[in-house]
């Protein structure tokens, strides 16, 4: 009788083909790098034939290892998908909910949308993080996450899936009373420095993108992470800054001592979206995004537009149906 695949054998080789490393997977599992090389090992055994190239470094994908890893990739998404119905099934049975907000919602979104879901889910098990756009990425596609509100990157992911959520456009914020020109403000020896955010985050690299596709060059003098720090830099007179809407809203505490311009020439946006892994089930994503929206419209959108009308066209809920 021919020996069983283990289910175990399978997720250590869909990882090493993804790594190309025993030594990563081992730390990735909390397991011994001799027992992550056994369960390779015992797969290619049982089978009869190599599925990587254990000579190389980093080792590389035979070509029945090649073929072979689609169908495991398909098979154990098959079976998530299915253990994740069987634990949640309805949204009504849903059990678990591992969602990380970007930190720009964090103050007043967060605890609404989970006041909103704890009692729409009343057996789920939630775990909130809050953390920058990229990062929420990068877990839910390890899979540390079940959903995450982040702005979406550049190119496709083809292994999440994707509920737009808003649309909020980059504007430009100026110290209170700023009276000069704004083309004073994007020249290298502007007296007023332009205070970056940080090119590792999503805005920062969209930001920088488009200042290169206008060819305006602002010297690197400073680049910060936190968006409380940069406006409250802007509010002491200590430059100016490109950010969104949203973000700009966040910073309720120094709005009397910025104000706010329409972005020069054509308008640019970032698209913050709702991101769920395949297996996650659909009815409690849709119950997850229509919370988000709900607040995201109190709290962001409605008391923007209500102050500055000229954002009407531009800052606004994108229609989940029509995306």
């Amino acid at each position: 009788m021919q020996k069983p695949l283990s289910l175990r054998w399978l997720e250590v080789f869909q990882l090493i083909s993804k790594s190309g490393s025993i030594q990563k997977v081992a730390q990735e599992t909390d397991l011994s790098i001799s027992t992550v090389s056994n369960h390779l090992r015992s797969l290619e055994s049982t089978l009869g034939v190599d599925l990587v190239n254990h000579n190389r470094r980093p080792m590389n994908l035979t070509p029945a290892g090649v073929v072979f890893a689609r169908y495991v990739h398909d098979g154990l998404i098959t079976l998530k998908r299915g253990e994740a119905e069987i634990r949640s099934g309805s949204w009504q049975h849903a059990t678990d909910l591992r969602m990380a907000l970007l930190d720009d919602f964090d103050n007043e979104v967060g605890p609404e949308l989970f006041q909103s879901l704890s009692s729409a889910l009343p057996r789920c098990n939630f775990r909130h993080y809050t953390r920058p756009s990229h990062e929420i990425v990068e877990k839910l596609q390890e899979q540390k996450l079940d959903a995450g509100v982040a702005t979406r990157p550049p190119g496709l992911l083809a292994d999440l899936v994707e509920y737009p959520l808003m649309r909020d456009p980059f504007v430009l914020v100026v110290p209170s009373g700023y009276s000069q020109g704004l083309q004073d403000l994007m020249t290298a020896d502007s007296p007023l420095p332009f205070l970056r955010y940080s090119r590792h985050h999503t805005i920062g690299k969209q930001i920088e993108t488009q200042l290169i596709r206008l060819k305006i060059l602002l010297p690197n003098r400073y680049e910060l992470e936190c968006n409380q720090s940069i406006i409250g830099l802007v509010a002491g007179g200590n430059g100016w800054t490109i950010t969104t809407a949203a973000s700009y809203h966040r910073a309720q505490r120094f709005h009397d001592k910025v104000q706010v311009i329409r972005f020069p020439g054509k308008s640019f946006a970032r698209i913050v979206s709702l991101f769920t892994t395949h297996v996650y089930p659909v009815e409690t994503s849709k119950l997850i995004l229509d919370a988000l929206q709900t607040s995201l419209r109190s709290c962001f959108t409605e008391p923007v537009v209500a102050r500055f009308p000229w954002l009407a066209d531009e800052f606004h809920i994108i229609d989940t149906e029509t995306a």
